[in-house]
């Protein structure tokens, strides 16, 4: 019984120094920019951003004007990495299934134009329509947020 004590108390302790292993905080008392891209929410003043890659669109709106209802937008966002590292994208997401991103799936080097297409099915749609995908990237911060909008009528309004 003793022992099983002994056991439990031992993995216990392991699992605790495992817990401060992960600290974000350098010894320094700043984070590195690997921690940076790792957990940005943990991320407070004052941080070293300069080194990190960094994604700025030519837009982060498109307005597709008045289109119909079954019609389908595309459209391309260009973007540059102003940063000093690779820029990799790691994921793109809208908020319903009806739009549908795609990016990049090979790092974009520093000063290198890149895109992302996002095709926008306006099926069961109607009214003005706002459609943002955000961007997850190893950007500081982590998401960005581009945005589809304009206004969809249905075949039969004159």
């Amino acid at each position: 019984m003793f022992g099983l004590v002994l056991f439990l108390a031992g993995c216990n302790s392991s699992s605790q120094e495992k817990d401060t292993s992960f600290q974000s905080i350098s010894t320094e008392g700043q984070l590195s920019n690997a921690d940076i891209i790792r957990n940005p929410v943990s991320a407070t003043a004052p941080l070293d951003t300069a080194n990190i890659a960094k994604i700025q669109f030519d837009s982060t709106t498109y307005h597709f004007g008045e289109v119909f209802e079954g019609d389908k937008v595309t459209h391309k966002f260009s973007f540059t990495n102003t940063g000093k590292t690779p820029l990799i994208i790691s994921d793109a997401r809208s908020t319903c299934g009806c739009t549908v991103p795609k990016w990049p799936d090979t790092p974009i080097a520093p000063g290198e134009k890149g895109e992302i297409e996002v095709r926008f099915d306006t099926k069961g749609k109607s009214g003005r329509q706002s459609k943002p995908v955000t961007i997850t990237a190893n950007t500081y911060p982590s998401t960005t947020r581009i945005y589809l909008t304009g206004m969809v009528r249905m075949t039969n309004d004159e």
